[in-house]
This record gives structure tokens, C-alpha cells and sequence, in this order.
């Protein structure tokens, strides 16, 4: 994952590389990030496809099952959906989704959701791209 990196910001630096370009390579799972904290500031547009780095955590704020509030945790929201152990870390995809009328919780792997009403941003998380899983 370093070397693909490397040689991304190296085309990169030499203008190369256009914002197309760097989405692309995002959503194979190539540029794989640290997952944030939540999602608020990446949910701009329904349908945008992140892949991050995440760790997964039993602790933090999370609404909602299979789809949570851009607010919730997303190390937590990926324990609870069963993509990742807690302490462990995958690289996962995270989109950007229409927000339901309703979040229902749950309790799974050892994290309780929380229901909540409607809510502005939502997203959903699933397995990375196999470049992604391979390169890391």
C-alpha cells in the first residue's frame, strides 16, 4: 500500500493526476485513508464511495443498522455491521447514502445502536475492494 502511495503522490506532485483521477483510484480502494471519526465532512453527495483504513471500536456514538447518521462512529458503525473486530484493522468502503425516515437500532458484535429519527447525512459500509485488501 506505501509503494501505490508513493508513486500516487510522485504523479501527483507532477500534475498527473486530476481529481477524476484520484477519485478513481479512491473508489478501487488504492488510496486507502484513515477513516475518520465520523462521517459528517464526507457526506457532501449521495452515492460517493470512500475507502478508508478503519480500526475497528466497540465505543462511540452510533445510530441507526446497516445505514447510520453521518454522525456515528464509524470504527464503531463497522464492528456493528460485522465487517471489522474491534482492535483489528480493514480497509473498507463507506458510501454515501439517501438518509431513511427513520434509524432503527440494534445490538450486534457488542455495540448498541441507537435509534434516531430523521437525520440530514447517512451512510453504509461494506467489504474494500479486493486491490485494496491485497495492497495493504
Amino acid at each position: 500500500m506505501k509503494v501505490i502511495r508513493e508513486l500516487v503522490d510522485w504523479f501527483d506532485r507532477r500534475g498527473l493526476l486530476g481529481e477524476a483521477d484520484m477519485a478513481a483510484l479512491n473508489e478501487q480502494g488504492l488510496l486507502a485513508q484513515d477513516a475518520p471519526r465520523t462521517m459528517l465532512e464526507h457526506c457532501g453527495r449521495v452515492g460517493r464511495t470512500w475507502c478508508f483504513r478503519v480500526v475497528g471500536d466497540t465505543e462511540g456514538p452510533v445510530w441507526g443498522t446497516d445505514v447510520y447518521t453521518g454522525d456515528s462512529s464509524v470504527a464503531a458503525a463497522a464492528v456493528h455491521a460485522g465487517w471489522v473486530e474491534p482492535g483489528a484493522t480493514a480497509v473498507l468502503r463507506v458510501v454515501v447514502v439517501e438518509p431513511p425516515e427513520r434509524f432503527a437500532g440494534s445490538l450486534r458484535h457488542g455495540v448498541a445502536s441507537r435509534d434516531y429519527a430523521r437525520y440530514d447525512t447517512a451512510f453504509r459500509i461494506e467489504a474494500g475492494s479486493a486491490a485494496a485488501d491485497e495492497a495493504g
